[in-house]
């Protein structure tokens, strides 16, 4: 039996007991999929599990910095004299266990001439187990060859990783978990912090605002395309055009058209009402609309002038051959604007703005800021990392006086920024993987480590102060090792290197300061940079990590901007605990508790607060401390936002009251008709009886308005909460009935609950965390706003007044759902009998159609708003 000499020499921590407890009915379906946290042993679990399958394995990981753990990790832990030879890095020589990487296995595949021969090499070799370490770094060519060995060799599949792609495209999603399987288990960043198995830790957000000249063009931008939306109106050949556009003047005749191009119809529609030009009944009958009945048409905003231009500028422009030179003076105006490009429109800010913020100079003095303050912070006991996306070799030597008209972000102008800067002159390094510099006092102490002989050292010609460093003998140690044991021994405080090289698979447990300079990649490769900081440090037991994210305020944009907006996006993968009283553990942006609205003249202030909080690490781990014992469990949930009223617990009670307070209304208007009749036996006078109609009839219309109004609110609000705990309990029925869910429904509990800031919260206890992702996926996919579903559903006519004062008859049937009739038919049974009658509408037909581009209509006022957010919360 292979593997039988491997054995594990320390105790498993609680969370991988039980990993591994669960392992053999996982495995069932030739599958295991585990999601787990950099720190969480999971390298060790890999090889645990491949020593419990007895099978030959081959190992693939994206680097090689990580193929050389792997075997390290098991010689470690798994023998007592380091002396397992039963294993290979070479894929034309495989051994019992062989490690190697992604792009390897592709070169090797290459070398066949047919794909046949490919496939025999493994089974001639007797190869069974593919084990996958993060498989989401996988490009198409090499997902290819691997999934087709997977098929045509009947491989059992263990995949690892810390973070799964869910915020891929569909179709890299669907790709990953066709490879991997579902989840099967997953380790949670509470459970680690909780055996201190992980440090507790904070990300903390530094601001800047953009330099002078940054501000201007912005400023300038912003003005120029104000001017240009604001001429729009009031140019009579763009107005011409819009109002004698065939879908407006010939509506009848082109439906099919514009069923297909709804987006450009409603931005013509909306046009038109902007400029007050009444949309005639007839047109909105020919859409689906009854003649009673209103379209709420939203306010004409850049998103919707973006999707009218666009239509004339590219999609329709064939069709409007006779304004061909009025449409060529329009473009040349937008490309003069740069808000013209690759047929997109841009009127809310280019690419080339976008990038003036991420990469603004600015953030290389927030840098400066972070790491004086973190000098002051931990003194001696500084081990600060600053990860970015470049070297910037051509700054390497210029000279001192120059350094500070540098205006680009990357290795060396970190470098140069720091070194004339910092406490520490003789702490400060980089380590990337074609550029190494020291400063030259350290050559001593690498002389304790590694033989001397080993390295060229050249002296900075800027500065002789520092050298680079370079190997010689390829029988020495890495350099990256080398220059990492110096950072672990503290004799280099602060380091700065490239995301590709110290990203990922690297290794220095004492960080304790991350500044993540880095502003291109995906959620996934900003989560791995992050699990750097994290890591518990044996020598340091009351370690706390930081991880500082920079962002550069837009002036123009209360919202802070695009960047600030980029990084609200990877906060979504990021779990962490709250910095108010609340003592939660969640992720997104708003844990931070950073005001919905940032202006330029908040940032000082809100730095500050930052910096105070980064002075306060023993409050984080007493946060931690409290958080973790306030819950159990990671939960995924759907967060609501009514984008008109508040529906917390109060607002609900107020419309109950307001409408109770109504009817008391009518009750006293009924008992002063009685008295007023009662009067007109009693009182002659003409005047006076004139009098008391008037005031009578003047309040009985104004009571009738009340009532109409709160009753309209109620319906509307009132019920918000319960209509989404029904519409969350036809989902989970759909998703038990096809089997998505397997998890007894005995076991599954659904809560809905009013919270405070206008939020309704509807989360799914009992089931695991591939079926609450799952649950919470389709959730959030009913409550957006309508796309392009297969499938639509319409509500019946109720009553005259839920009718008059509810608008909403159509929801989508989700897509998991509406892939086949019959899974869509299973929703279809479940709304009925959980929410209300209604009748499925297929889409891709013309009446479909038609149907849809009513149902978008009718949302399209809260189209692009963020009113459903997907939290995870610990509780």
């Amino acid at each position: 039996m292979i593997f039988k000499n491997l054995i594990f020499k320390l105790k498993w921590r609680p969370y991988q007991a039980t990993v591994l407890e669960n392992f053999d009915s996982h495995i069932e379906d030739n599958h295991f999929h585990i999601v787990a946290p950099p720190g969480s042993g999971k390298t060790i679990l890999g090889i645990e599990i491949v020593k419990r399958l007895h099978k030959k394995t081959l190992v693939l990981a994206p680097t090689l910095t990580i193929r050389n753990q792997w075997e390290n990790r098991l010689q470690t832990f798994f023998t007592e004299h380091q002396n397992f030879k039963n294993f290979s890095f070479n894929l034309k020589e495989p051994s019992d266990i062989t490690f190697s990487t992604y792009q390897a296995l592709h070169t090797f595949y290459k070398t066949f001439e047919k794909e046949e021969d490919y496939y025999t090499f493994f089974k001639k070799h007797e190869i069974e187990v593919l084990l996958l370490d993060e498989a989401h770094h996988l490009k198409n060519a090499w997902w290819k060859c691997l999934y087709d060995l997977k098929e045509q060799h009947l491989q059992t599949v263990v995949a690892l990783t810390a973070t799964p792609p869910y915020d891929s495209d569909k179709s890299e999603i669907i790709k990953y978990f066709k490879l991997c399987g579902e989840i099967d288990d997953e380790i949670v960043i509470p459970d680690l912090v909780k055996e201190k198995n992980l440090a507790p830790h904070q990300d903390l957000i530094y601001l800047s605002k953009p330099e002078s000249d940054e501000s201007i063009y912005i400023t300038n931008f912003k003005e120029k395309i104000k001017e240009f939306v604001y001429s729009l109106f009031h140019e009579t050949e763009f107005i011409e055009l819009i109002k004698n556009h065939r879908f407006i003047k010939y509506t009848e005749s082109y439906l099919e058209e514009i069923y297909k191009n709804p987006d450009f119809f409603s931005a013509l529609l909306i046009f038109l009402n902007g400029l007050k030009i009444e949309i005639s009944q007839d047109k909105l009958q020919l859409l689906g609309f009854d003649e009673a009945e209103d379209v709420d048409f939203p306010e004409v905003s850049y998103e919707w002038i973006e999707n009218l231009l666009e239509g004339i500028l590219v999609t329709d422009r064939e069709n409007l051959e006779q304004h061909e030179v009025y449409l060529e003076a329009l473009e040349k105006k937008l490309r003069k604007l740069s808000a013209f490009s690759k047929n997109k429109v841009y009127l809310n800010g280019n690419e080339e703005l976008f990038k003036s913020l991420s990469n603004s100079p600015s953030k290389l003095k927030s840098i400066i800021d972070i790491v004086r303050q973190e000098q002051k912070n931990l003194q001696e006991e500084l081990r600060c990392v600053i990860l970015t996306d470049y070297i910037r070799k051509e700054y390497l030597n210029i000279p001192t006086s120059n350094i500070n008209s540098i205006d680009k972000i990357g290795v060396i102008p970190i470098f140069l920024q720091l070194k004339n800067q910092v406490f520490y002159p003789k702490g400060l390094a980089v380590l990337s993987g074609s550029i190494v510099i020291i400063h030259q006092s350290l050559i001593e102490q690498i002389e304790q480590i590694d033989s001397i002989e080993d390295y060229k050292f050249s002296y900075l010609e800027s500065d002789s102060n520092y050298v680079l460093v370079s190997s010689t003998s390829s029988s020495s140690k890495n350099t990256v090792e080398v220059i990492t044991k110096l950072f672990e021994l503290g004799h280099i405080k602060v380091l700065i290197g490239t995301k590709s090289l110290l990203g990922e698979g690297w290794d220095a447990p004492s960080i304790n300061s991350l500044v993540l300079a880095s502003f291109v990649g995906s959620f996934v490769t900003s989560n791995q940079m992050r699990g750097r900081a994290i890591r518990i440090n044996a020598n340091n037991p009351n370690k706390v990590g930081l991880i500082w994210h920079l962002a550069c305020i837009d002036p123009t944009d209360p919202t802070g901007g695009k960047d600030l907006e980029l990084l609200s996006r990877r906060f979504n993968s990021f779990l962490g605990v709250s910095n108010n009283d609340n003592n939660t553990i969640q992720n997104g942006l708003s844990r931070l508790s950073l005001p919905e609205e940032i202006f330029v003249n908040d940032v000082e202030s809100l730095n500050l607060k930052t910096i105070l909080e980064s002075e306060r690490r023993e409050i984080i781990a007493s946060k931690w401390h409290t958080s973790i014992f306030n819950g159990k469990k990671i939960h995924d949930e759907i967060t609501l936002v009514n984008p008109k009223k508040k529906a917390t617990k109060s607002t609900k009670l107020d419309y109950v009251n307001a409408l109770l307070y109504s009817f008391s209304e009518i009750s006293l208007i009924i008992g002063m008709l009685i008295v007023y009749f009662s009067l007109l036996f009693v009182i002659d006078d003409p005047k006076i009886i004139q009098l008391l109609y008037f005031s009578i009839t003047s309040i009985f219309i104004w009571a009738l308005f009340s009532i109409h109004k709160n009753t309209r609110s109620y319906l509307k609000y009132g019920l918000y909460d319960t209509r989404i705990h029904k519409i969350g309990q036809a989902v989970l029925d759909t998703l038990l009935e096809l089997k998505i869910i397997t998890t007894p429904k005995n076991k599954l509990t659904l809560k809905t609950k009013l919270k405070g800031k206008g939020e309704v919260g509807i989360t799914i206890y009992g089931a695991n965390r591939f079926e609450s992702k799952t649950f919470v996926n389709v959730l959030n996919e009913i409550l957006q706003p309508i796309g392009n579903p297969k499938y639509l559903l319409k509500e019946n006519k109720k009553s005259w007044i839920t009718n008059k004062f509810t608008k909403q008859k159509y929801t989508v049937v989700p897509e998991l759902f509406g892939g086949n009739k019959k899974d869509a038919n299973a929703f279809l049974k479940h709304w009925n009998i959980r929410v209300g009658i209604v009748k499925m509408i297929y889409t891709r037909n013309l009446e479909g159609r038609k149907h849809l581009l009513k149902a978008r209509l009718q949302k399209i006022r809260i189209r692009d708003k963020a009113i459903v957010k997907k939290n995870v919360i610990w509780k």
